[in-house]
């Protein structure tokens, strides 16, 4: 009996000195001016959270991380907050409390919005401005663009590290422990977590690590961590487009220009494979004319560009006829003036989450068997992080843990645009799966993320988080409930 006792003794020991060693830090709350303001009377907090930069090295360099606590105005409010971080990966999450007075979730519950490490207002934040001035002169001087871009790779990341910063650690594992050490920082008991695109597999990771703490999900066009899209991408893409081409083909009458778009599509972007365009182009503030060479490959981010903004979806297949057709000049110069008006590539942060969460883990021979089927599609990088810009990154994987699927019963609730051509809705089947208290809403003919970036998605969102076990049900045609 003793000996029992002893043994119990010491594995108790065993269990509080491994968290004491596990956990060497506490996390710290330092007031900070607010970056942005909610338009109303509701009050309104601004702190860094400051945690280890790499929590393997917990006496090491420390970061800052903002976030924006909005109070609801509400006396007899809800104690379980909503805590809302930005996908991407690399998307600010603050400037989302400029509308969220306008939230019905505000009614009852207060809103935080937390910045990701390495995003655009934490300390530091990983910009990669090398890469954007490397497409620029590549373009200027008619070079390879995705030569310009390794290059402008290689030299962000030669400065970071000279910056001592430790790429290596902006990753989903040490972002999940953000959102944890934020929580027992504020000593909030329970969270309800929102996330869209990357984010909504960041607070599956959450869950799958912290789940005594959370008490429901929403996840708007979710990339669920057991998900390589890079195996995936030009499909994603591809399926958008049909359902593009589906919708023209049955609500337009001009039969003449629209009837076999999808044929002339897949057999346009064929021809034109190895073929290379040429504009006369003034870049602003200069005075030398340019004659810069294009080819499908920037044809293609055009139409993924006008595909992803929702009022630009119905022009589509008009887009791709005048393409088609050789009328390129006047989408090529717009194209040209973004390029040239500031366009920064990739971001550090990104990088490092995108190459140790997805590509560390991709089949590379499934990204190169899409390139096959879709050779319309050959060759073009629907992602701005891939391959071979992984490979010149060097960043270790993720634990494989959280790349894992797993079981939970806490209610969640999913949302997917019918024209997506990132994270389809298939993925929320594939989530569904694994959460069997989890409902879906599509939108059929919006694109990513339509539940945050519509009017139409904030009745859902409230009635979930008001009772998330009761069945959601929609009256409005485009969206369903199932």
């Amino acid at each position: 009996m003793k000996s029992l006792i002893t043994i119990i003794v010491f594995i108790i020991f065993f269990q509080q000195n491994s968290f004491a060693q596990q956990k060497k830090y506490t996390p710290k709350i330092e007031p900070c001016a607010c970056t942005f303001k909610v338009d109303s009377a509701l009050k309104t907090r601004c702190a860094y959270l400051i945690v280890p930069e790499n929590r393997h090295k917990p006496n090491g360099k420390t970061i800052k991380l903002p976030f924006i606590y909005v109070e609801s105005g509400n006396p007899n409010k809800r104690k379980d907050p909503v805590l809302y971080t930005g996908g991407g990966p690399g998307a600010s999450s603050l400037r989302s409390v400029r509308g969220s007075y306008r939230r019905a979730l505000l009614k009852t519950r207060d809103y935080i919005a937390f910045e990701q490490r390495g995003t655009q207002f934490a300390v530091p934040c990983l910009k990669c401005d090398e890469i954007g001035e490397a497409v620029k002169k590549g373009y200027r001087n008619n070079l390879p663009i995705d030569s310009m871009v390794l290059a402008g790779v290689k030299s962000c990341r030669k400065n970071l590290l000279a910056q001592g910063i430790d790429l290596s650690a902006y990753n989903t594992d040490e972002s999940a422990a953000d959102i944890e050490d934020l929580r027992i920082a504020l000593n909030i008991d329970s969270l309800n977590l929102i996330g869209i695109s990357y984010s909504g597999g960041l607070m599956m990771a959450v869950l799958q690590k912290y789940p005594q703490h959370i008490r429901s999900l929403i996840l708007d066009s979710p990339l669920p961590e057991f998900v390589n899209i890079d195996e995936q991408e030009l499909t994603n893409f591809n399926e958008a487009l049909n359902e593009v081409f589906k919708n023209c083909g049955a609500d337009s009458s001009d039969k003449a220009r629209y009837g076999n778009l999808k044929e002339q599509f897949h057999q346009y972007f064929t021809s034109i494979a190895d073929k290379a365009f040429f504009i006369r182009y003034l870049e602003k503030g200069t005075r030398d004319i340019l004659k810069i060479k294009y080819g499908r490959n920037e044809l293609l981010k055009i139409i993924q560009n006008t595909i992803e903004d929702y009022p630009k979806i119905k022009d589509v297949p008009y887009l791709i006829t005048e393409l088609i057709r050789g009328n390129h000049e006047p989408y090529i110069r717009e194209y040209l003036n973004d390029v040239f008006a500031g366009y920064g590539g990739p971001s550090g942060m990104r990088m490092s989450v995108y190459c140790s969460d997805k590509m560390a883990y991709a089949n590379k021979s499934l990204i190169y068997q899409q390139e096959k089927i879709q050779p319309y599609m050959a060759g073009y990088h629907v992602n701005d992080v891939y391959l071979d810009l992984c490979n010149c990154w060097q960043v270790p994987p993720i634990k494989p843990e959280t790349k894992r699927a797993f079981y939970s019963n806490v209610p969640i609730l999913l949302a997917a645009g019918g024209v997506d051509d990132a994270c389809r809705p298939v993925y929320n089947d594939m989530i569904h799966h694994f959460m069997p208290n989890s409902q879906r809403l599509l939108f059929v003919k919006r694109p990513h993320a339509p539940l945050l970036n519509s009017r139409d998605g904030d009745p859902f969102i409230s009635r979930f988080l008001d009772r998330p076990y009761q069945k959601i049900t929609s009256d409005i045609k485009d969206i369903l409930a199932y």
